[in-house]
């Protein structure tokens, strides 16, 4: 099901680094300038097209205060929601093999972990299962685990009818990769959907830090008694154990751009084939993990993410180009950023 795209060259052209008069005439530049301009630390565009060929565009700083340049491509970052995708993947793997099926319940292969209720596979990864927002109900000072998440949405009222995103659905997803294959979902997609991903890594339990080159981030942190819930603070340390399979991914633009390339067209067409009208973004059409969404060159296939700190929005056309751009701050303009990442897929 899953084929990794191998190309026999790569040629990088960082144009964050080229002469200024080429960076002062590029109009990607220039976009991505703006967003550090409006406010952002840094910026981080990276375009890699069917052939494998990559192109980058940076802006702004790795870490205030020092006036390190912004990281490169092959550096990691929380890509936060970019994670469901990931997920979604896997699940479709285990649809393939015939392990799962989508209009089953869930309850079909985990007893009685959603107390009866008859969600399906399908709800669960297109957001139309009425299971509420855990995050919203997380008491930061009581348990943090999973199971604990998951009751305190089962105990609260449910939502819908209809498309309402909420990352209890890839909580539960995750446990269900669990059931169906005896191992967990950081094992199950590190040996399957993630295997070519060298730089992609599930942090340990204990990890708050980002291995390897990274980017700090600045934002608004509701858990952070130093934001007192409006001041910006480093947002770097993170649990990010605790974001499990809704959330929880660290990874590089270079590749989230490779996964996103690697979805062969069955796949793709399998994922959207049964999309339902979503909210967020708007005009946005909400697959098996995949947002269909339209730009001014046609549809394309992508997924946003946003933790404390960081935004990013990542995804490919029909025809294999991807596109990862992320930012370390808070935009001003959360348009803002459709708006770089339709330049760099329209281009």
């Amino acid at each position: 099901m899953r084929q990794y795209l191998a190309a026999t060259v790569l040629a990088s052209v960082v144009l964050a680094s080229a002469s200024p008069a080429l960076a002062a005439t590029d109009p990607l530049q220039k976009k991505v300038d703006q967003m550090t301009r409006s406010g952002v630390a840094g910026a981080l565009l990276s375009v890699r097209e069917p052939d494998g060929t990559v192109r980058t565009w940076t802006s702004g700083t790795a870490e205030r205060g020092t006036g390190r340049p912004m990281v490169g491509a092959d550096a990691r970052f929380r890509i936060a929601s970019n994670t469901k995708i990931v997920v979604a993947a896997a699940v479709m793997r285990l649809v393939a093999e015939g392990r799962v099926d989508l209009g089953a319940p869930v309850e079909t292969y985990a007893p009685g972990l959603l107390d009866g209720r008859p969600i399906t596979v399908r709800q669960l990864l297109t957001h139309t299962s009425g299971l509420p927002e855990y995050l919203d109900l997380v008491d930061p000072k009581g348990p943090l685990d999973d199971r604990t998440f998951l009751r305190l949405a089962l105990d609260a009222d449910p939502v819908g009818p209809g498309w309402s995103y909420a990352n209890t659905n890839y909580l539960v997803a995750g446990m269900l990769i669990e059931k169906v294959t005896g191992q967990g979902f950081r094992s199950y997609t590190r040996q399957t959907v993630l295997r070519s991903l060298g730089d992609t890594y599930w942090p340990g339990k204990t990890e708050t830090g980002i291995r390897g080159e990274h980017a700090h981030t600045y934002g608004v942190d509701p858990f952070n008694p130093a934001s007192q819930g409006k001041k910006v603070v480093d947002t770097t340390q993170q649990p990010g154990y605790l974001f499990g399979a809704s959330g929880g991914l660290i990874s590089t633009p270079d590749d989230l751009n490779r996964f996103w390339q690697s979805l062969s067209p069955s796949t793709i067409k399998a994922m959207t084939a049964r999309t339902v009208p979503a909210e967020d973004p708007p005009q946005g059409r909400q697959g098996l993990g995949i947002v269909q969404y339209p730009l001014s060159c046609g549809p394309v296939y992508m997924h946003g993410g946003g933790l404390p700190g960081v935004r990013s929005l990542s995804g490919r056309d029909r025809a294999g180009r991807a596109v990862t751009l992320y930012v370390t701050g808070v935009p001003r303009d959360e348009q803002a950023l459709f708006s770089v990442f339709e330049a760099a897929m329209c281009r």
